[in-house]
């Protein structure tokens, strides 16, 4: 299933996409695809609900609709750094022996074409095209890898968007050079894992103003979703539609000599092999 939300921020509804013309709205009966949905086993009853409604004809057509992220806030989202081992290699780190572990704020959410916001004061705004995990029940101390699996709704796009100044420049922990306002677009979609194929062997693209900046793939991962899910899980306790972005493929703004920062108009554009395919423009500071 490819499950979306569309319409106006804040009044999004939830649908599942049959085609890139028509999709099937669900608002009649799921409230929204959020920590309710997942936890009360909705992935297992939605397969019913589209089938009778595409047997009855009930499809839309998208007519210009605004997409919102695949999922309402979540209770949290978590990252992962430094995850790819020729990302590692560009900003000259050691490949990390156990995940590295930073949040954003929940609140960092937004669709996948939303304007990005320049963060006041920043001077160093960075992209990061990365594959997001949505947690599909409450998860804690799983017992092996393999039972990670089970815990996955699905999966996504998402630009981890960086201030590295913030980030790295500033003391302290990376939260603050990635949570500000508009820094996690999400979708356009969230994929079941029964459509896809092999996530360990995804390719990610990001172009900036028409120019390809970073070319990967999850293969390159030095830790796999379903390693992270189970290793997250030995820490904290994992609620169902909880996000968590896996890190970044080379080619960063960072990484590049010179560095090159995202300005006012610069357009990004982005995507995951299966996933899906994002747009954002860079607008000013409020």
């Amino acid at each position: 299933m490819h499950l979306m939300r569309i319409g106006p921020v804040g009044s999004e509804k939830p649908v599942a996409r049959l085609t890139d013309e028509t999709y099937v709205d669900l608002s009649e009966t799921i409230h929204d695809f959020d920590e309710t949905f997942f936890s009360s086993g909705g992935l297992r009853t939605l397969p019913a609900i589209i089938a009778a409604q595409v047997a009855s004809d009930a499809t839309s057509r998208f007519a210009g609709e605004r997409v919102g992220a695949p999922i309402a806030r979540p209770h949290q989202i978590l990252c992962v750094g430094l995850n790819y081992r020729d990302h590692a290699a560009e900003t000259g780190q050691e490949i990390p022996r156990e995940p590295i572990l930073f949040t954003k704020s929940p609140n960092t959410i937004i669709g996948p074409n939303d304007e990005v916001r320049i963060p006041r004061g920043s001077t160093k705004l960075d992209w990061e095209v990365e594959l997001g995990i949505v947690i599909g029940k409450r998860t804690s101390y799983l017992d092996s890898i393999e039972d990670a699996k089970d815990s996955i709704a699905g999966y996504c796009v998402v630009n981890d968007v960086s201030e590295r100044d913030f980030q790295l420049e500033r003391n302290g922990q990376w939260s603050k050079g990635k949570s500000c306002e508009t820094f996690n677009p999400a979708g356009p979609w969230l994929v079941t894992p029964d459509e896809i194929d092999d996530v360990l062997n995804l390719g990610l693209w990001l172009d900036v103003n028409n120019v390809r900046r970073q070319t990967g793939s999850t293969s390159e991962m030095i830790f796999n979703p379903y390693f992270i899910v189970h290793y997250l899980s030995q820490f904290l306790v994992l609620e169902p539609g909880d996000l968590i972005d896996t890190g970044t493929p080379p080619g960063v703004g960072m990484g590049l000599k010179p560095p090159v920062w995202l300005e006012v108009g610069d357009v990004m554009e982005l995507g995951v092999e299966g996933l899906g395919t994002q747009r954002q423009i860079i607008v000013a500071p409020r």
